[in-house]
C-alpha cells in the first residue's frame, strides 16, 4: 500500500512535469506559498489536501496511486513469514507458480479444478502478501523482479526439496524436448560467475519463450519445467575418499 510520504514524493514530480511552481499551486489552494512548501518539505499531508493538487494536477487519485505502486521497487525475494503463508495452502502455491508464469485467468480455470472463486481467493491473498497487484477483471501485475528466487533454505524451497526434487528427478528425461546432464570438473573460481549468468540467460529465454508460446493453441504446447544448478559440490559417496589437498 502507498504511504503518504510515497503520494506527497510523486506530487512532486507530477507538478514538475506539469511546470506548476509552488506559487502557482499556493494560489489555486488559497494557501501561502511558505506553507506549500512546508506541507511538501515535511512529506505530510492529509487525503483532502492530496485530492485538492490531484484536482489541480486535473489527476484522479486512483492515477497518482497506480503511479506510486508502478514506481516501487520490485521484490527479488519474499520473507519467511510470507513464504510460509504461500505454502500453508497448495493451491495458494499452485496460483501464485502460475502467476510467476503469468498465467491469465482464464488458463488458471482451464487448467486446474479451481472454480472462480477459489482462484479469485487465492490471487487477493497474493495481492496482499505483495507478490501481484490484483487488478480489475481479474488481472494482475507481478511485484517481484525478473530475478526474483524463492529463499534457498526457506520454506518454500524445503518444500520443494522435501516434495518435489525426488518426484522430478524419477523419470527418465528420455521424452520428446527432454535431458539430463551432468557435468563435474574444476574450474578457476573467477570463471564461475560467467557460467552463473550463461545459465540465467537461458532460464530468462525460457521464460521469455513460454509467455511468447501462449498465442498457440493448447494442443502445440507441452509443460516443460527447466531446472538449472550449479553449485561447489562432490557426491556424497566419494567425500570420504578426498584428500584434502585441494583439486578433485
Amino acid at each position: 500500500m502507498s504511504t503518504t510520504l510515497d503520494l506527497v514524493t510523486a506530487l512532486k514530480a507530477e507538478l514538475k512535469a506539469a511546470g506548476i511552481t509552488y506559487a502557482e499551486l499556493a494560489t489555486q489552494l488559497g494557501m501561502a506559498e511558505s506553507s506549500v512548501k512546508r506541507v511538501f518539505a515535511k512529506g505530510d499531508m492529509p487525503l483532502s489536501r492530496i485530492d485538492e493538487i490531484c484536482r489541480v494536477l486535473k489527476l484522479d487519485f486512483a492515477d497518482l496511486a497506480r503511479r506510486v505502486a508502478d514506481a516501487q521497487p520490485l521484490r527479488r525475494e519474499l520473507s519467511v513469514e510470507q513464504e510460509k503463508a504461500v505454502i500453508a495452502d497448495r493451491r495458494l502455491l499452485l496460483v501464485a507458480i502460475c502467476c510467476l508464469s503469468q498465467w491469465t485467468f482464464e488458463q488458471m480455470l482451464s487448467t486446474y479444478t479451481l472454480s472462480e472463486a477459489d482462484v479469485v481467493k487465492y490471487l487477493t491473498q497474493l495481492d496482499r502478501l505483495g507478490i501481484i497487484e490484483l487488478k480489475p477483471m481479474n488481472r494482475y501485475r507481478l511485484k517481484v523482479a525478473k530475478g526474483f528466487r524463492w529463499r534457498p533454505h526457506g520454506p518454500v524451497m524445503q518444500y520443494f526439496r522435501a516434495e518435489v526434487v525426488d518426484d522430478y528427478y524419477s523419470g527418465g528425461f528420455d521424452g520428446e524436448g527432454e535431458m539430463l546432464t551432468l557435468v563435474h570438473g574444476s574450474i578457476g573460481k573467477s570463471l564461475a560467475n560467467l557460467f552463473n549468468e550463461r545459465l540465467q540467460r537461458v532460464a530468462q529465454d525460457f521464460a521469455q519463450q513460454h509467455l511468447a508460446d501462449q498465442k498457440l493453441p493448447a494442443s502445440q504446447r507441452a509443460p516443460y519445467t527447466l531446472v538449472i544448478g550449479m553449485r561447489s559440490w562432490l557426491f556424497a559417496a566419494f567425500r570420504d575418499l578426498k584428500r584434502n589437498n585441494g583439486a578433485a
